[in-house]
């Protein structure tokens, strides 16, 4: 066997076994990324400790290619997952998801629901994690569908699309910022892409969600069922009902609900912006490259988020930190193990190995990030975790 054969093996062997491992055991996903990045590097060829030969060449162990990996990536997004996942709980608790979800709604107009909860939930996803958001939103979703009469099916759907968009491809979530971590992928360069990319999506999708709303036609009976029917116009309703609802909620203002979102993207922004036309000296630029840094406009974004609720909750704000702080400790270690298995693939040469079979095959390469990322995101369950 050759040695680029035995190198693919091991990457092969490596994701199979995390991917049984995750999905038909109980072994959670923190230990299976450092089994499969254990298992990758040792049948790949990589020896278990580093080696020193006579001519006091080094050649890097597995071991250590893991402890590197792990490290390296929580010292690029540690801090930075930390402070979005606070924030995104403060957003989630205070209501402030729920405001922006009403405001859109309003602003976009009867008959555009499907359009709304999408926009909502692109939105929203950006700070707050993608399966929190859908817990909020889910009794405004059937709300709408029941004041309204469009189906449940298309509505969540729209929201569901929307969330996944950004929750996958634009930071401070989670995914997206440990990839421009990994690849040394400027931050704010990394949203604007991801932006980008992601309204065309938007706008193939949402015409489809609406489609599917009308072939699955449910809507909910008052009882925690729902009824299938057969989609007629005539069941579009008033959003008034809509409207009574949200307003018997005491939900803190549009402004104070987007401004923990914006202002620290637009800081970015400014940094990512400045540096690209060439940065200077002085004062300017050095206020410019401390409040862009994403680890600072994030910190601002968790104040302003904290200070956006109610000072009769400071006792609840603290116990929202508390639960978001555990949280974290867990995506940051499943995030490290994440960038062990890479280094993993890095040090060893398997991903030069496997960059020079993708250029040969015969189809466009790239697709196959494209196809495994698909695969590994259906099977693994998780986007943060897949990328």
């Amino acid at each position: 066997m050759s040695e680029s054969t035995r190198m693919m093996l091991g990457l092969a062997i490596g994701i199979i076994v995390m991917i049984v491992l995750v999905m038909k055991t109980k072994i959670h996903t923190f230990i299976a990324l450092l089994l499969a990045a254990l298992l990758t590097g040792l049948i790949g060829g990589m020896p278990v400790v580093d080696l020193t030969d006579a001519a006091g060449v080094t050649t890097t162990g597995v071991i250590t290619a893991i402890k590197d990996g792990f490290g390296s990536t929580l010292k690029s997004t540690g801090i930075i997952i930390g402070l979005g996942v606070m924030m995104g709980g403060i957003l989630e608790v205070s209501g402030a998801a729920e405001q922006l979800a009403f405001t859109f709604i309003k602003a976009i107009g009867k008959k555009k629901e499907e359009w709304a909860l999408a926009i909502t939930g692109w939105v929203v996803s950006i700070p707050v994690f993608a399966d929190s958001a859908i817990v909020i939103f889910a009794p405004l979703v059937k709300a709408m569908s029941s004041v309204t009469g469009k189906s449940v099916v298309g509505l969540a759907l729209s929201l569901a699309c929307g969330l996944q968009l950004t929750h996958c491809l634009v930071p401070p979530t989670p995914g997206p910022l440990t990839a421009a971590g990994l690849l040394g992928v400027d931050v704010g360069q990394m949203i604007m892409i991801g932006i980008v990319i992601s309204i065309p999506m938007l706008l193939v999708i949402v015409p489809y969600c609406k489609w599917v709303g009308k072939k699955i036609y449910q809507i909910p009976t008052g009882d925690g069922e729902y009824e299938r029917k057969e989609f007629k116009e005539e069941y579009l309703k008033s959003m008034d009902e809509v409207e009574k609802l949200m307003g018997e909620k005491n939900l803190p203002s549009f402004g104070r609900a987007i401004a923990p979102i914006i202002i620290p993207i637009l800081l970015i922004f400014i940094k990512t912006f400045w540096n690209l036309l060439g940065s200077g000296e002085g004062i300017v630029n050095t206020v410019i490259c401390l409040f862009g840094e994403p680890i600072v406009a994030l910190a601002l974004g968790t104040v302003i988020a904290i200070y956006g609720l109610k000072k009769e909750d400071n006792k609840r704000v603290i116990n929202i930190m508390d639960t978001a702080i555990k949280d974290t400790g867990l995506i940051m270690l499943i995030t490290g193990a994440g960038g062990s298995l890479g280094n993993v693939i890095k040090v060893s040469g398997i991903g030069d190995v496997l960059g020079e079979a993708v250029v040969g095959l015969p189809i466009p390469a790239i697709l196959i990030p494209f196809i495994i990322a698909a695969l590994m995101r259906l099977a693994l369950g998780s986007a943060t975790v897949a990328i």
